[in-house]
């Protein structure tokens, strides 16, 4: 007497393949975060690079940089981007700007910092910075920069 056994899949089988897609799933998801790091990190590069120009060209045009104040980079906004309709060296677009300032690709704000010939800096020397994905000013190593 034969019996008859119905073509199916274990549990065994089912638990290893399940396994096999959770291995694979976690590779994908692994290198995914590694695809946004790397591109947020390439935007504020362009970003900070596109600002550089911008300042450069206000710098011609006024014979300085903006004046650096307390109000960090939204100095830079006000500066480059005046409502008064003066001549626009910057258009920042309102979803990366807020009232703090110019918000960079990490949700922090750009830093600038230009003191006119202060000890240590020299005269028409500025800097221009995102603390990237730190959230401390103290990993200067991990900073986007224009110096």
């Amino acid at each position: 007497m034969k019996t008859h056994r119905n073509a199916a899949f274990t549990l065994i089988e089912l638990l290893i393949v399940m396994g096999i897609i959770a291995i694979l799933a976690s590779l994908v998801l692994a290198s995914a975060g590694a695809v946004q790091e790397k591109s947020k990190r390439s935007r504020a590069q362009t970003e900070i690079a596109a600002m550089t120009a911008a300042l450069e060209n206000y710098k011609a045009d006024n014979g300085d940089y903006p004046i650096n104040s307390n109000a960090g980079s939204l100095a830079l906004i006000t500066s480059l981007m005046p409502t008064n309709g003066s001549k626009v060296y910057f258009e920042f677009k309102p979803k990366f700007t807020n009232v703090g300032g110019w918000v960079d690709p990490y949700g922090l704000y750009y830093q600038y910092s230009y003191t006119n010939g202060a000890s240590n800096n020299g005269t028409n020397n500025y800097d221009l910075w995102s603390y990237g994905a730190t959230t401390s000013n103290s990993i200067t190593n991990k900073w986007i920069k224009n110096w």
